[in-house]
């Protein structure tokens, strides 16, 4: 049986530096701007990350600017309320959801939805440890009847 955890080792590294590339022609006041002015038009960090890359030339705001992406939004006041990664997953498992009350006998769909659930949790209970959500913060899902016969 193939463990979900296991991933390939096929990808591009990033080049090991800590100063901006020469041929980048923003400061670090400019991208900042820029992080706040794509946060406003309701962005998440990832997505402004790529639109940087992609359509300003921007390989990597921590080295321009000293700072990650979610440490500008955070001072500036535009930081999600629950990280991105958690939020995703939350939307995932409620896509899920209205999908089992339609279709409640699609057990692999249901296995999904507990697979999908227990990342949660476990996602939950490290940001809770580290600080980034409060300690009273807890995920509540819908009960669903999946005892029907």
């Amino acid at each position: 049986m193939r463990k979900s955890k296991e991933k390939g080792k096929s990808h591009s590294t990033r080049p090991v530096r800590s100063t901006p590339p020469k041929w980048c022609k923003y400061s670090a006041e400019e991208v900042e701007n820029l992080v706040i002015e794509l946060a406003k038009r309701g962005n998440p960090p990832s997505m402004i990350g790529i639109i940087l890359r992609d359509q300003y030339g921007i390989p990597l705001v921590k080295q321009i600017t000293g700072k990650k992406i979610t440490e500008i939004l955070r001072e500036k006041g535009f930081a999600p309320t629950i990280p991105e990664d958690l939020a995703n997953l939350i939307k995932r498992a409620e896509r899920i959801r209205r999908h089992l009350e339609e279709h409640p006998k699609d057990k692999h769909s249901k296995r999904g939805l507990q697979l999908i659930e227990s990342k949660i949790w476990r996602l939950t209970k490290y940001y809770i440890r580290t600080g980034k959500l409060p300690s009273d913060w807890s995920y509540t899902r819908l009960k669903l009847q999946f005892q029907r016969r």
